[in-house]
């Protein structure tokens, strides 16, 4: 056997189980008809469908490690299928817009598997503190809890809805 063989089959046998043990079957990631699931669909849209059932308050929002939740005593909040954000005290109601996106959408940060809620009130009121592109920290049936690195100052803000 030649040199140039015997180099060959020593790479191959030395690179062969890494190249195999790389390949992944995951069948986690399979449906019942053998189709892939975009697990972060399912997850925008669960999401989704909990925020859209009943109406939700503010229970905490914290800019630059300043708690301003008394702001939003009172009103309640309204996401809607269509992605109306409707907040409103019986006295006051104002209109925004809500989304959940993937992170490859928005450019808040470098992590590529977190979802970012998106809030945007076209106002000039404490509404507008609101408007941002939120990370989840946790989310359930009854809370979500929301963060933010601000972009001017680098401080971080948070904000928590609890379902009335």
């Amino acid at each position: 056997m030649n040199l140039a063989k015997l180099t060959f089959v020593f790479f191959v046998g030395l690179f062969a189980p890494f190249i195999v043990s790389s390949c992944n079957n995951n069948d986690d990631a399979m449906s019942p008809t053998n189709q892939v699931v975009d697990v972060d669909q399912e997850t925008i849209d669960e999401v989704k469908t909990n925020v859209q059932s009943g109406t939700w308050r503010i229970t905490k929002f914290m800019e630059d490690d300043v708690d301003e939740t008394d702001r939003f005593t009172g009103f309640s909040l309204i996401f809607d299928a269509n992605g109306t954000l409707t907040a409103s005290d019986g006295t006051e109601t104002f209109m925004g817009t809500w989304s959940i996106t993937d992170s490859d959408s928005s450019d808040d940060d470098s992590n590529d598997d977190d979802l970012d809620f998106n809030i945007n009130f076209n106002l000039t009121n404490d509404f507008e503190d609101l408007n941002d592109d939120w990370n989840f920290v946790s989310r359930s049936a009854t809370k979500v809890e929301l963060t933010d690195i601000s972009d001017g100052n680098g401080g971080i803000d948070f904000l928590t809805f609890e379902k009335n």
